[in-house]
């Protein structure tokens, strides 16, 4: 089996693909789609990182794939309706790098009320220019995170462990760290001396920030978006930067981002007290190391055991697996019958079931069946003729 892995995956990836008995191909950089659907035929795992596109055209032009792993948090690249369709499991990591970005948050709170970072680009062009004004402690102002997920709440305690009062705001209804205490979107922004942003990539959330949210917040206070580029309207911020509304900014994420290298361009460059970054929120080596131990154990998890849960596209479907066990995956149309018809084959070449699990989601069906023999091919091919099977995978046998 061959594990296509691109965009610099961590080599702790590599190094358990290989260990598994994997031939792999690791590159730097993405790959284009008509590069990948010329490379993905042989291939039976791809992983990839944010920038490369999984298209359609691609997945249909991979006979052999099991799963795509995203080595990342965001899957909004993967045409999962297509690997759906096709049987091909999608897996990500949505928390391994949260430490990383809750670190890299609070250290620009630091520098956002410091003025640090206007101060290092006025040292840089030779002036010195040595005031207190404008600068503050963070110890004793309010700290208004919105999302409360695995990073906005690793954040709350980093923040209150700095002497910081936290309010948060969150749609789920989540339990507080702490001393952080839960309040309405307006309350936050109307108390918050800091804002700051970890909501997920729903559509719900796009342009969730603009010209009415910046004026509700306190005057002087500081704005932090490490989450996703489309949630904030960048021209309302700069705005709102020049007239003083607002203090500072914190941007990691853009509504276009460029490839690496390429020129960047946005209404926020050359502000003072902005600090820009290129979506690096999680990109520490302990992160990426993480993420690569995190995804690829998934996959290989995935092809032998047939364990689902964690899946972003597949029905989560998990049967305690037993080695030597003789072990049958299906993935079929969520329609009535199939298992009727899949017990009726196994019952008619006396093949006991031993265990089983089934689980649904939206129009597809997973069952998994630990049987007491192995299979064969015309087992396979009778099983793969049932109406509406999509893919029929078999380990041990």
């Amino acid at each position: 089996m061959k594990a296509l892995l691109l965009e610099n995956i961590s080599a702790v990836a590599v190094e358990g693909f290989r260990q598994a008995g994997y031939e792999v191909e690791a590159h730097k950089t993405a790959l284009d789609e008509r590069e990948l659907v010329e490379k993905i035929k042989p291939v039976s795992l791809l992983g990839v990182r944010s920038k490369t596109r999984v298209t359609a055209a691609v997945l249909q032009a991979a006979p052999k794939l099991v799963a795509v792993g995203a080595f990342c948090i965001g899957v909004d690249k993967i045409d999962q309706k297509t690997a759906s369709e096709r049987g091909i499991a999608v897996f990500n990591d949505p928390h391994s790098n949260s430490r990383s970005v809750a670190e890299l948050v609070m250290g620009e709170i630091i520098m956002l009320l410091r003025r640090t970072f206007q101060a290092s680009s006025e040292m840089h062009r030779g002036v010195w220019n040595k005031s207190a004004a404008g600068a503050h402690e963070v110890r004793g102002l309010t700290l208004g995170i919105v999302g409360y997920g695995k990073i906005g709440s690793q954040l709350s305690d980093l923040a209150e462990a700095m002497g910081m009062r936290v309010v948060f705001y969150d749609t789920s209804h989540v339990l507080a760290r702490g001393n952080a205490r839960p309040v309405t979107f307006r309350e936050l922004l109307e108390i918050s001396d800091v804002v700051t942003l970890h909501v997920d990539g729903k559509k719900e959330n796009q342009d969730l920030f603009g010209d009415q949210e910046f004026r509700a917040m306190k005057d002087g206070a500081c704005f932090l978006n490490l989450s996703r580029g489309f949630v904030v309207d960048h021209e309302a911020l700069a705005a709102h930067l020049k007239t003083g509304k607002l203090s500072g900014a914190a941007i990691d994420v853009f509504p276009k981002e460029p490839e690496s290298g390429a020129g960047f361009e946005s209404a926020l460059r050359t502000l003072p007290n902005v600090i820009l970054t290129p979506h690096v929120g999680g990109s520490t080596e302990e992160a990426q190391a993480n993420i690569g131990s995190f995804v690829s154990a998934k996959l290989l998890d995935y092809v032998r055991t047939g364990d689902s849960l964690l899946s972003v596209n597949l029905p989560q479907c998990h049967l305690e697996y037993e080695e030597g066990s003789y072990r049958l995956m299906h993935i079929h149309q969520n329609v009535p019958g199939i298992l009727r018809a899949i017990n009726d084959i196994l019952a008619d070449r006396e093949i006991n079931i031993e265990r089983q699990a089934l689980n649904t989601r939206g129009t597809l069906g997973y069952a998994i069946y630990d049987i007491n023999r192995a299979c064969d091919e015309e087992l396979m091919a009778q099983l793969k003729a049932v109406p509406h099977t999509i893919v029929v995978r078999a380990k041990g046998c």
